[in-house]
């Protein structure tokens, strides 16, 4: 089961801390541009560690972090601890304020037929290497995964709080989350924490490309290490960890965008549907995402001039040929992959992680406004995935296609850098 760590956290020195907030950025496969580049103005940002700029983004993410060490701008904490972090958010139409609560901690890196953290989603190639030369020229985890782990009984969740007492630091980010840290030094209580995940399997909500790339390294530095023990620092990756039993996960759906399709003919396209699907029109597709809302194998089809809702018809869906057991084959996302990108368009299951013809939008009103310009020729909508729907997957041990799941609110970065 899964083995984690107090750890030293480096962190921004105190006068810095007073104004924490312009100083944490999103991850980067959130950020937009507009938004790194207003962050990119501080030179202080986190971002010019976690997003470097530049001719040699990496080598400037290096020489950044050597600076503000020589310069004392970020100081190492004197003790390891674990460090707990909390994001108070409201959900739209839902008077109640939520609390996501968990720790951030070192945890040993797992290869995942190890089985001990289960990945629910396929990663892209080209991101993963990118994370693996930042890793490399840092030697820094910048900004923590985001895992669940299950405590039924709520044990940690006492600790946490009594830690909560005395905050490091808070900010509202950019998501209008307020975003709290803290501390735990004491060693019993982190035995407690160690004793707990000892007994747990991990499932990576957020992270899947962070953390292939720690994976990676660590393979890459075993390698190249012939003296490697297992308890170098390159053999731990930096994690926040919730639990599965609290009240405070959601998960938004993430859209698809598809361009620059060879011969793409929008009428030949929707008759190509009538084969696989239950095609309906929709007059107004503003709000095509409440019309397809928890309808299964059902999905919103928006081009520059017309809409339609299409269903998948319940008799042909027993002819996915793809090797997944049955009860994956009945979650909306891989209906979507095969049926529609597949089968319809003609992008091949093995070519979609890296075809430049699908792009990835988690915001509605940015899906339908990149169609209506004709900056994408078409924007498939579809539902969010349940917790019970990733746990399924991480227990079959397959994974889903890439970009199904979007847990939120997000981690921030800013708040703890961890060495490797």
């Amino acid at each position: 089961m899964a083995e984690i760590l107090p750890f030293r956290a480096w962190r921004y020195n105190d006068r810095l801390l007073q104004n924490i907030g312009d100083l944490t950025s999103p991850l980067f496969d959130v950020a937009s541009e507009k938004q790194k580049a207003a962050l990119y103005g501080n030179p202080y940002n986190s971002i010019h560690l976690s997003i470097p700029c530049g001719a040699c983004p990496t080598e400037n993410a290096s020489r950044t972090f050597e600076k503000w060490q020589a310069e004392g701008s970020i100081r190492r904490d004197p003790a390891p601890g674990i460090y707990v972090y909390y994001q108070y958010f409201r959900l739209p139409g839902d008077p109640r304020q939520y609390c996501r609560k968990g720790f951030i901690c070192k945890i040993r890196i797992y290869d995942w037929d190890q089985n001990v953290i289960l990945r629910h989603e396929n990663t892209m190639p080209g991101s993963v290497n990118e994370q693996v030369e930042l890793l490399a020229a840092t030697r820094l985890n910048v900004s923590p995964t985001h895992g669940l782990y299950t405590d039924k009984n709520f044990e940690l969740e006492k600790y946490m709080d009594k830690s909560m007492q005395q905050p490091l630091c808070e900010t509202e980010d950019y998501q209008g989350i307020r975003d709290v840290l803290s501390v735990i030094r004491d060693r019993r209580t982190i035995e407690s924490f160690v004793n707990l995940m000892a007994e747990n399997k991990v499932i990576l909500a957020d992270g899947h490309h962070r953390y292939a790339g720690s994976l990676a390294y660590m393979k890459r530095q075993m390698a190249a290490n012939p003296a490697h023990t297992g308890k170098e620092r390159y053999n731990y990756h930096l994690m926040w960890l919730t639990n599965t039993e609290a009240e405070d996960l959601k998960i938004l759906p993430t859209h698809r965008l598809i361009k620059n399709l060879a011969g793409f003919d929008v009428n030949a396209v929707v008759k190509r549907f009538d084969r696989y699907f239950t095609v309906k029109p929709v007059s107004n597709p503003d709000h095509m995402n409440e019309i397809i809302a928890s309808k299964k194998w059902t999905f919103g089809l928006i081009f520059q001039e017309n809409a339609f809702q299409v269903s998948l018809k319940p008799e042909v869906h027993h002819s996915i040929q793809w090797n997944f057991p049955e009860e994956i084959k009945r979650l909306d996302m891989p209906v979507m992959h095969y049926f529609i990108l597949q089968q319809i368009l003609g992008i091949k299951g093995e070519d979609q992680r890296t075809s430049d013809c699908i792009e990835y939008e988690r915001s509605f009103a940015a899906c339908l406004s990149r169609v209506l310009k004709g900056d994408s020729q078409l924007a498939l909508i579809t539902n969010e995935v349940s917790i019970d729907d990733v746990k399924k997957v991480c227990g079959s041990g397959c994974t889903l296609p890439q970009k199904s799941t979007h847990f939120w609110p997000k981690v921030i970065c800013g708040f703890v850098f961890s060495s490797i």
